[in-house]
């Protein structure tokens, strides 16, 4: 249950609940039997977190929530209208308030896209005045970027997986060398707008594919469930079912295709080298996950109240001690045969640097390419920007090699 905001004469709550439910939806709370009461609303797809309202009004004015896109239930005229003014006047984008002031007079406006990082707008709603305040990224072209397409395909045991394909711009979409990119996380979810790290991928030609596989976040309880104790199995069956309908599809060259993720993303990776390693030309393990022994002996102090549900969302050293032998890449590396480039923070909390330490050792032990970058002054990804640059040439090196120029 998350509370949201009380209702206006502050007697109840307005909150989001799953209880007794699959997926997350809006209600009033009573306060005094801490029930929920009257159901405002739900969606049979997705999860519903996000509740409008008029504070001058003392109304509510939708519901917003989030399928392959942004979409609004409206439950307030004024606000439906609105919103079609400002859309009929910012044409192919999304468009959202930022903020609004106190008596409704004016607002801030956001658009956006898969295609351009957004502007800023002033709108005098009494005059119907527009007014543009700044492009967030100015320098980018959105002539040059490429559109992330939402797809959705059919895991071996019947789910609908949802994601998004970024297909180079001026490509014919057949053939393509691709990077399949599954999140962190896991308990996430990728979401239709602009990537920056999508569109550089894209830019220099490849075709870059995000699944919402098993486990993601926002599809209800029973989505998210199902991928408990199934890291390297199910879930990343979700990844490579995804990569066989790209190739089946005629999209992806069987013999071009990469996979690259970061934390959880990272484990994805290694995983897909290890348990599938005919699938993959090479992989980019940026800050994962190798060993799921050494990742829940490693868990930090501020993460102890966390442990019990990782035990039970990912396994227990003890009881699942084959579970997770099985399902560590680091304790099956005899299996990869693939390239593989691995980057890590030395000051990593969360995924020590050991866990690609012991990757980069096992490997090197059997004759495997993997190039190592180490940056010590950075954590759980890279953030000082030298060492971004530094992090997608060396990719981007790599991914050129392996797959526009395979050996």
């Amino acid at each position: 249950v998350s509370p949201l905001f009380f209702t206006f004469d502050n007697k109840s709550l307005y909150v989001s609940s799953n209880r007794g439910r699959d997926k997350s939806a809006i209600y009033t709370f009573d306060l005094k039997t801490a029930l929920e009461d009257s159901l405002i609303f739900e969606h049979p797809e997705v999860d519903v977190y996000n509740l409008m309202r008029s504070k001058k009004r003392k109304v509510l004015t939708g519901v917003s929530y989030y399928t392959d896109k942004r979409k609004i239930h409206f439950l307030d005229d004024w606000r439906e209208k609105l919103q079609n003014t400002l859309e009929s006047k910012l044409k192919g984008v999304e468009v959202a308030i930022s903020d609004i002031s106190k008596d409704e007079s004016k607002a801030i406006i956001i658009t956006y896209s898969d295609i351009s990082r957004g502007t800023y707008y002033y709108y005098d709603i009494e005059s119907d005045e527009l007014t543009k305040l700044a492009d967030l990224s100015p320098w980018l072209n959105p002539n040059y970027m490429s559109e992330m397409k939402p797809i959705r395909y059919t895991s071996r045991d019947g789910l609908v997986i949802n994601g998004y394909l970024t297909i180079p711009k001026g490509s014919n979409g057949k053939n393509l060398p691709v990077v399949v990119n599954p999140h962190g996380g896991p308990w996430a979810r990728d979401r239709w707008g602009f990537n920056p790290e999508i569109q550089y991928l894209a830019n220099n030609g490849y075709a870059v594919f995000q699944m919402n596989f098993r486990g993601s976040t926002g599809y209800g309880r029973e989505f998210w469930e199902i991928s408990f104790k199934q890291w390297g199995k199910t879930m990343q069956d979700d990844i490579t079912d995804g990569v066989n309908w790209l190739i089946s599809e005629g999209i992806a060259d069987p013999d071009r295709v990469a996979i690259y993720g970061a934390s959880y993303g990272g484990y994805a990776t290694l995983a897909g080298l290890t348990f599938t390693p005919d699938l993959y030309a090479c992989g980019v393990d940026y800050v994962g996950v190798s060993n799921l022994f050494t990742f829940i002996e490693t868990i930090p102090p501020y993460w102890e109240l966390y442990r019990e549900m990782l035990y039970e969302m990912v396994g227990h050293p003890e009881k699942d001690k084959d579970l997770l032998t099985v399902a560590s890449p680091a304790l099956n590396v005899e299996n990869i045969k693939s390239p593989l480039f691995i980057a890590q923070g030395a000051n990593d909390p969360r995924v020590k640097k050991s866990e690609s330490d012991q990757m980069v050792e096992a490997l090197k032990n059997q004759g495997v390419d993997v190039p190592y970058m180490v940056k010590e002054n950075e954590g759980h990804g890279f953030y000082n920007e030298e060492n971004r640059f530094d992090f997608y040439r060396a990719m981007t090196e790599f991914l050129d090699k392996h797959l526009k120029n395979p050996q």
